[in-house]
């Protein structure tokens, strides 16, 4: 092997002649990661931390100045007997006295008791025993004990009532409910997306060593992701999401960067090239496509952290070390491999696919595509831009926001169905508004009369703030921070909520306690949460999309050493983006195919999807970008002219993009299945997106415009040909 400057075929190079390190290495950082992760756990990020602006900052003032407390309460219903009779009340008697009588349980609410007449529902079938339990069930043991016990003894009142339904709801027994959910959505995820993918991959290459090779290294890099999580989140705490997003991503680019490695080196075998040549120019050309595209994702990953948001950082951490872990294992334990297997690649074909392959490629189904678009580049470019642009133009009709709970989710579940039994009968519980105080004393006399005036000027607005009770005001032990609880109008996600936002606000608040020298007051809630997260997002769209295209020009102009293919690539993953945020608005928010991705209600998209599918989508995509381009300049390089390399080279990579196109459309739609709608969405995004990408983009506009431009796709002002390389190439038989 001779001397290059490709980083990529240096490394490849090291890993063949250090081969038992490499793997050793690989190996023992793999078991090392997950097994430091799994001893050290992960630290998730709390619902104050995730919060932003002025309902994040009211967040931490609670959570910072009064003790954690798990609210939670019992809900007894009955469909044939009403609130005051002998039997609904001794049914809710005998669940207070259980909840007084277990130890840990504090502030008993008796639904008969005087001042708690709220705790019955207006049409009086469903009365609420609320209590608290001191401490956070999900980092204090006790506190997760007593919760346990009440949801334990809550069962047996239920078992023993046929007449009545008595069921818990809560912060900490309905997490824990959902967590199980979360948690049974990952392994369906994990258990489906492998055996999915092997099959692909089987198909692909048509033997079970070649198949495997890519697997293990996605698997082996999602593992060591997931245990360096672990520490990381000691320090920067992640979203619970995140494990979902390594799984997405590490399948995909894993699979992605040791397929292309993989199915180069067996067409240099195929070409006669020996072991080593063979190695050397898989690991020079794609090899330093995986390079160069693996730097690609990760900085257009590192644009959401410019998004200002601990949910953000949290993802854009877990996709840049995963993408990370599968590059640096592509460029070092995949060549070690690769040289001990050698020849044997290509053997030990399983029955039966070798024929089914062998039929395919006679139909040469993409050469004909592409030597159709060849002959008519401009008919070809007009009519694939035509159905992008129709496919897009739904998505100006986008509507951000949270799905509500109950939407987002099975119905079935029992959880879902409490939470909806809840939101029924006692709407205010779902709805209510929350002012944060923050004085030096919320007990001096100028800042208690800013209170009571807020409580007066909100019961002015009877539309809106409907209850004729007193707010409830609670002050921090320090006496530093005040929150006053208000009844509204709405179920906390429509019109009315909204307007009641809009007027606490702009006027209530700033019109009482807002005046008072020395006191801060913010707005919180669920309404207030969902709109402050939404306006963060769109605010700053702006920076992260500048940033991640910035980059990705200026990475992709060094790497082609091209004005025009930096911008040709941009603007075809914009259409791509564009298209995908089309369907999603068709699918959740007009309903098309509901039916058949398991949910009922249409609703907005989550408030960060459109910059996450952005940054994700623009990273992943030029994967293919890269690889198919490396593979046209290779050939330029050689003195072929720019439509015989495009025909060339998209012909001879249209089997590698197609099949991992197909991995990656096959693991994303099967987060289109998943319970969670926020998943659901997020997968149907990815693989629409992503399938358009390797089919009318790659296909159709990528090699009509390159013909369309020809020699000027190279072209670099001479002013910038000062500008570095990422590597070199180095010249391999095509």
């Amino acid at each position: 092997m001779q001397p290059s400057r490709n980083i990529a075929a240096r490394a490849g190079r090291w890993s063949a002649r250090h081969w038992k390190t490499a793997i050793v290495g690989w190996l023992a950082f793999v078991v090392l990661a997950f097994m430091i992760g799994g001893n050290v756990g992960t630290k998730q990020l709390t619902p104050e931390e995730a919060g932003v602006r002025d309902s994040g900052t009211a967040s931490k003032l609670v959570h910072d100045a009064f003790p954690q407390v798990d609210s939670e309460a019992v809900l007894v219903s009955s469909k044939g007997k009403d609130a005051d009779s002998p039997q609904f009340r001794a049914v809710v008697h005998e669940a207070v006295e259980r909840l007084k009588a277990t130890e840990g349980v504090h502030n008993v609410q008796d639904p008969y008791a005087k001042g708690n007449e709220n705790a019955i529902s207006d049409n009086e079938h469903v009365a609420m025993v609320a209590f608290d339990i001191p401490g956070d069930p999900v980092t204090d043991t006790e506190t997760k004990r007593v919760m346990d016990a009440t949801v334990a003894s809550t069962e047996k009142l239920d078992a023993a009532h046929d007449d009545f339904l008595v069921e818990q709801f809560g912060d900490g027994s309905s997490e824990e409910d959902f967590q199980k959910i979360f948690q049974a959505d990952l392994a369906k995820a994990g258990t489906l997306s492998l055996p999915l993918t092997l099959v692909i991959l089987l198909v692909t290459f048509g033997t079970l060593l070649a198949a495997g090779i890519p697997l293990l290294l996605a698997v082996s890099a999602v593992m060591a992701t997931f245990g360096l999580i672990g520490p990381i989140s000691q320090i920067v705490p992640v979203e619970e999401s995140i494990k979902h997003v390594v799984l997405l991503i590490g399948l995909a680019v894993g699979v992605d960067y040791s397929l292309f490695y993989v199915r180069r080196m067996k067409e240099e075998l195929a070409a006669g090239r020996d072991k080593d040549a063979a190695l050397e120019a898989a690991a020079a050309t794609s090899g330093h496509a995986v390079l160069v595209s693996g730097l690609t994702v990760i900085t257009a990953m590192a644009g959401m952290y410019l998004a200002d948001s601990s949910v953000f950082t949290s993802f854009a951490t877990g996709a840049i070390l995963v993408v990370a872990v599968a590059m640096l294992g592509s460029l070092t334990v995949l060549p070690a491999v690769l040289s001990r297997v050698g020849h044997r690649l290509g053997r030990s074909h399983i029955p039966g696919l070798t024929r089914i392959k062998a039929r395919v490629a006679r139909i040469g189904i993409w050469s004909r595509i592409i030597d159709r678009v060849l002959r008519r580049p401009w008919l070809s470019a007009g009519l694939a831009t035509a159905v992008m642009i129709a496919l897009a133009i739904p998505a100006t009709q986008m509507q951000l926001g949270q799905p509500a709970l109950a939407d987002s989710l099975p119905q079935d579940e029992a959880v879902v169905q409490t939470f909806n039994r809840v939101k029924d009968a006692f709407p205010a519980e779902t709805s209510a508004m929350q002012v944060v105080v923050k004085a030096k004393d919320v007990t001096a006399p100028a800042v208690a009369a800013g209170i009571e005036d807020l409580g007066r000027e909100a019961q002015a607005h009877e539309d809106l703030f409907p209850t004729t009770s007193t707010p409830s005001i609670d002050i921090s032990p320090d006496k530093t921070v005040a929150t006053i609880d208000l009844e509204t109008a709405g179920d906390g996600e429509d019109a009315a909520s909204d307007r009641a936002l809009d007027v606490l606000r702009d006027s209530v608040v700033p019109d009482t306690i807002g005046g008072v020298t020395g006191a801060k007051a913010y707005v919180d809630g669920q309404t207030a949460q969902d709109r402050d997260f939404n306006e963060q997002m769109i605010s700053h769209l702006p920076l992260v999309f500048a940033f991640v295209i910035i980059t990705a020009f200026m990475l992709l102009l060094v790497t082609f050493r091209s004005i025009v293919v930096p911008i040709k690539a941009i603007v075809l993953n914009l259409m791509s983006v564009a298209a995908a945020y089309g369907a999603m608005v068709l699918v959740f928010q007009h309903g098309w195919f509901k039916g058949l991705l398991g949910f009922t209600e249409t609703g907005p998209i989550v408030a960060w999807l459109p910059m996450f599918l952005f940054v994700v989508l623009f990273g992943l995509s030029m994967d293919y970008h890269v690889f198919i381009l490396s593979r046209v300049k290779e050939l330029v390089d050689k003195g072929e002219e720019t439509e015989v390399a495009v025909s060339r080279a998209i012909k001879m990579t249209a089997g590698t993009v197609t099949s991992a196109a197909i991995v990656m459309v096959g693991v994303f739609a099967l987060f289109g299945s998943l319970s969670f709608m926020i998943f659901k969405q997020m997968g149907v995004g990815l693989a629409f997106a992503v399938l358009l990408d390797a089919t009318l983009v790659r296909g159709v506009l990528l090699p009509s415009t390159m013909k369309l431009l020809g020699r000027r796709n190279w072209w670099l002002p001479r002013s910038l040909g000062w500008l570095p390389t990422i590597g070199e190439p180095a010249p391999s038989q095509a």
